[in-house]
Order: structure tokens, then sequence, then C-alpha cells
């Protein structure tokens, strides 16, 4: 990076600048090679989680200036006000306080001088009953039928999270219910959602904090359109629908009983809500004691990062590393690859966990920053990657630094196949790390003109994230693991990791085209020649199909 542009630097930063410069170029073959003891001293453990960093392009001397970078950043200090319920969050000013969602019943966590932790059990016993009613039978539709598909409306973390959990989670639910999930106002999204569904037996959990969430309620509306047609009545929506939400007068306008209507609080955001009142069709799917378990996993992943010393603290280790690659080495993306195929929707929600929050341009002053903040998050299961984009991070020109997630227990039967993935697992971060030389391509009998072709340059860092087993209390565990792991990194950009102002500027301007679009309409535009065109177009599109 070009360290000249780097603005409110602290001696840490630029002693870590100078260490770049001599690291920088040091082969991962030689940091094994000198250092026999390398794996067991670059791992640690916590929550149920192991992480193996040791094929990271680091030292002893790295960490000890990494470390000291975090101290001279207030990273523990800042921490410590989160978990004191002060007011972090700068722009807004809230506290951030989700780590009181999983908090046991004893705990007291304060909000303006009040414990919080009172409320936050009310809600969970409620979505605990509730969840047991449906998942029992004594909560009927409004013919008379048992629930037997739960249909999530969200958007963003209201969406993501649960659909990624009950995924995750899917050996742990009830098989005798189905659970989709609808985000996009694309009417498509809906329409495949409801597909082949008997709505005497759906009912649709609505998640929107304000209520008036536009892509939400639009897919709210339409949701209620569809179980009056097929019900026929009005008096079916109480039936059909219940609601995550603070307005209480637009849950009820919309036809909701109030006394389904499940809470939650300004200082919790919205990535990280999944373990409360939006994690309401995971607790119906997996039920409650499951849900419940989940919530230890995030606490004691909340205890870790709080108690544990840097160099055992895994959250800590994780956001220091991705600064370490993000800020010095110009690294602008970070591969997230779980071994488990139950995972498959874990990317895309660290994507909206991490690029939301550290997706920032000025630092809690309102400066400009003159350095890269928050990286672009991406992956896949393994193997599927494997066949897709492992040959750019293998023998492409970009360094990608990848976090490999696998679990020593099986959730299947098929326990041959988990020997053939873990394989996978293993030879893959080996791989990266070592590569394969031009003399070892050579000695295997390939010709001269193709060894430069089969060279694997290696010395491309990984995280190796181990557990157990995939379950409930893993899974808080490794949220919680990566939720930790943001904040250290917003800590060291002294950046605000909780406000999302950037995603207010777009949905305003669609507000205001939306009329626009109508083919009746002749007034002028006054957008961007571009936006003003392509406009254009739609309405003549709209004309031609009569509408």
């Amino acid at each position: 990076m070009d360290m000249k542009t780097v603005t409110n630097a602290s001696a840490a930063w630029w002693a870590l600048a100078a260490h770049y410069e001599k690291i920088k170029d040091v082969h991962l073959r030689t940091l094994f090679s000198e250092d026999p003891g390398r794996a067991q001293r670059f791992s640690a453990d916590g929550a149920g989680l192991f992480l193996d960093y040791s094929k990271n392009r680091i030292t002893d001397e790295t960490l000890r200036l990494l470390f000291a970078l975090a101290e001279s950043r207030g990273v523990t200090a800042r921490r410590d006000a989160m978990f004191r319920g002060e007011k972090i969050n700068n722009t807004e000013r809230r506290a951030v306080l989700h780590v009181a969602l999983r908090a046991p019943r004893d705990a007291r966590i304060e909000v303006d001088g009040t414990n919080v932790v009172p409320d936050v059990h009310e809600v969970l016993d409620r979505m605990a009953g509730f969840a047991e009613q449906i998942r029992g039978g004594s909560w009927t539709g409004h013919t008379g039928k048992r629930i037997k598909t739960i249909v999530n409306i969200g958007i963003g973390g209201s969406y993501l999270g649960p659909e990624m959990a009950y995924r995750a989670l899917r050996p742990y639910s009830d098989r005798g219910m189905s659970f989709r999930f609808v985000a996009n106002v694309d009417g498509a999204d809906f329409s495949e959602a409801v597909q082949g569904l008997d709505a005497a037996e759906t009912l649709f959990i609505v998640s929107s904090k304000t209520f008036t969430t536009l892509e939400t309620m639009t897919n709210a509306a339409t949701a209620r359109r569809w179980v009056v047609e097929r019900l026929g009545t009005d008096a079916a929506v109480a039936r059909h629908f219940v609601a995550v939400s603070t307005n209480e007068a637009g849950v009820r306008d919309f036809g909701i009983d109030t006394v389904n209507m499940f809470g939650f609080w300004d200082w919790v955001g919205g990535r990280y809500s999944m373990d409360g009142a939006i994690g309401l069709s995971t607790m119906v799917a997996i039920g409650p004691e499951h849900f419940r378990d989940m919530l230890a996993g995030f606490h004691a992943m909340d205890e870790h990062f709080r108690t544990a010393p840097a160099e055992r603290n895994l959250p800590m280790l994780l956001g220091l590393l991705t600064v370490w690659y993000n800020n010095f080495f110009g690294a602008q993306t970070l591969g997230v690859m779980p071994y488990a195929a139950h995972l498959g929707r874990f990317p895309a929600y660290l994507q909206q966990l991490q690029m939301e929050s550290n997706g920032k341009h000025v630092d809690l002053q309102g400066r400009p920053i003159g350095y890269q903040t928050g990286p672009v998050i991406w992956g896949e299961p393994g193997t599927d990657g494997q066949h897709s984009f492992y040959q750019l991070i293998h023998q492409g020109t970009k360094l990608i630094p990848c976090d490999l997630i696998g679990f020593l227990q099986p959730l299947s039967p098929i326990a041959s196949q988990h020997d053939l993935l873990m394989a996978n697992l293993f030879a893959q971060a080996e791989a990266l790390a070592f590569g394969k030389t031009a003399r070892e391509v050579a000695a295997g009998g390939v010709p001269e003109w193709q060894v430069p072709f089969r060279v694997f340059e290696g010395n491309r860092p990984t995280n190796l994230i181990l557990a157990d087993r995939l379950d409930p209390h893993t899974l808080g565990a490794l949220v919680a693991l990566y939720e930790h792991s943001v904040f250290t990194q917003g800590a060291i950009w002294d950046i605000d990791s909780f406000d999302q102002w950037g995603v207010e500027l777009g949905k305003a301007l669609a507000l205001r085209i939306v009329p626009e679009l109508d083919s009746r309409q002749d007034a002028a535009l006054a957008h961007d020649s571009s936006t003003n065109a392509l406009i254009d177009r739609y309405r003549r599109a709209s004309q031609a199909r009569g509408n």
C-alpha cells in the first residue's frame, strides 16, 4: 500500500509498515522450515472452535506489532465500552448490544441505567411459547388446519440470518415442516416461495423493525392478498401472519394481532439480530431448546472475546490478520470457504456482516480516510469452489487470503465421504501455503515446456477453523467469532461499524423513480441523461405490453 496516503497513523502502524517491507517476500516454506514449532505456537481455541493460523505470512514479531497496533487503537477499551452498553454507534447515538441478546438470565447489561436482559428473555420466552404452539400443532390456521410451512419475509439481516441459520441447522429442524424465505422485491421471488403451498397451512413471519421497509412490506402486502384471495376473508390474516417489529400501530393496521408481535431494540443492528426475535423462524424450525444452545454458543464466544488475552483471542487474531493483509499486503478480498454443505449461505451472511459494517470512507470524527477499510467477502462451500475459482487463488496474480472452515464429525451417515471432504480441506490449505516448485514439477516427469504452467507459487495465506460438529452451539460461536472480528477491524480503522448510511441513497432515488416508470407519465425527467433514457426505454416497453 502507499503509506504516504495514510492519515492519523500511529507509531505502531508505521512500525508494521516497516516490518512489512522486511517480511513481504518471505515464503511460508521458509517460515515453516526455520520454525518446527510454528503450528503449535500459532494456534488457539475458544468456545469450541480451534484456529490454526500458522499458514499466515507472519512471525512472532508480526504478532507483537499487530497487538501493539490494537493497543494503540484502543481495541480492548472500545470492546469493554460495547459490553458496558455505552453508545459506541456514534452517528446514531446508540448502544451496540447484540451481546445482550444471548446473555444468561442472571446477567446485567445496562442501557441508560436500565438492565435490558430481563426484556430480552421476556421476548425469548414468548418466542418459545409461540414456537411450541406451531411445532405441537395447537396453533392452527383460519380453517383449523395445522401449519406446515413457514415463510419468512424480510430483507438484509432479517433474511440472511434466518435463511443461513435454517440451512446450517436443517438436521436439527422439524422435518415435518418446510421453511421458505422471501426478500427480493422481484415478484418472482415471492411466486417461487409460495409455489405449491396451501394457504390454509402456511404462516408468514413479517420481519421489519419499522414495518415500513419498502421491499419487506411490498412482499408482505402481496402475501396478504395471496392469503385473503385463497381463504376468502380478511379475518384469516390474524391466523396466518405474525410480526417481528416495534411498530405496534402498523402491525395492527395490517391485520396482525399485536399479541403475536415480537419486538427488538434500536441497540441491535439488523445484521446482528439473528439471535433475537428476527430468529423466530429459526426457533420454530429447530425448537426452543436448540435455539438456546445456539445462544449459549454466541455467549461463549462473547466471553472468550471479552476475557482472553490477545495472543489467544480468536476474534482479535482474525481481525488483526485481516488488517495485516488488507492494509499492508493490499489484499482487497477475503475468501470464506466452509467445507460443509449446510453452510452454503454462510459466506453470503458474512458479506452483509462485514461489508455493511466496515464499508466506510470516513473515521469517527467524519474525516476522509486515506487507507483501505473493509475487504470484499466472498466464497462458496468446498469442494464446489475447488472446481471453480480455486484456480485463480492458486495460480492467479491476486493475493486472496482465505478462511477455511471444517468439522471433525459428519452430520451425514455417509462417513466415508466426510473423510474425502476433510482430506480436501487439509490438502487445499497445504497446497495454498507451500505450492509446488518447478523442480518438483519436473521431477514428476512433466515435459519441460509444460513445467511453467504447472508450477504453484504457494505463499497463499489461510486460516483453518475447526469444530467438532456443526450443531447449534457451534453455529452461534462461529457467527460471534466473525461479529467480533469485524468489531476488531473497525476499531483499528477508527470507523463506526454499526451504522449503514450507504444503503439509503439508492432507496430514496428508487422511491422517486417508481411513479416515473408509469407509461402514462409524460412529465419531463430530471435525472442524468443515462437514467432518463433508461426510464424512457422502460416506459416504451410497458406501453408495448399494454401496461
